[in-house]
């Protein structure tokens, strides 16, 4: 079953991943009903988008260059300028909005801790 999740998640029909897994299209549609499999072909396509999300994050401080530099450079047309500032503006505040989230809900688990331990 891992080569056929593999399969999967590495090919874009059922029928070429239940070719390259060596099994007929049937068993991979009847597997793909198992609790079992649905379970472990979920957390497959999970671990492929953490990677691809950490590969993301490793280029932001790159990115966040990029979008100051065009934003700064007055040979940038206007409109590329006034988009890249949009775009950082964006960002920083979705950053507070989400450090501002984050503070609450830890602040709720721990008045929440405190109730359970009376």
């Amino acid at each position: 079953m891992e080569l056929a999740i593999a399969a999967l998640i590495g090919h874009r029909t059922l029928d070429e991943a239940a070719k390259v897994a060596g099994i007929s299209i049937a068993t991979l549609k009847r597997w793909m009903q198992l609790e079992e499999f649905k379970t472990a072909y979920q957390q497959a396509r999970r671990e492929v988008v953490l990677q691809a999300n950490a590969r993301i994050q490793q280029s932001a401080g790159a990115a966040a260059t990029v979008l100051s530099k065009v934003m700064a450079d007055p040979a940038t047309p206007a409109s590329v300028r006034a988009r890249a500032a949009e775009c950082i503006l964006e960002r920083a505040n979705r950053s507070l909005e989400m450090e501002d989230l984050e503070g609450r809900v830890q602040r709720l688990e721990d008045l929440a801790q405190t109730r359970g331990r009376n």
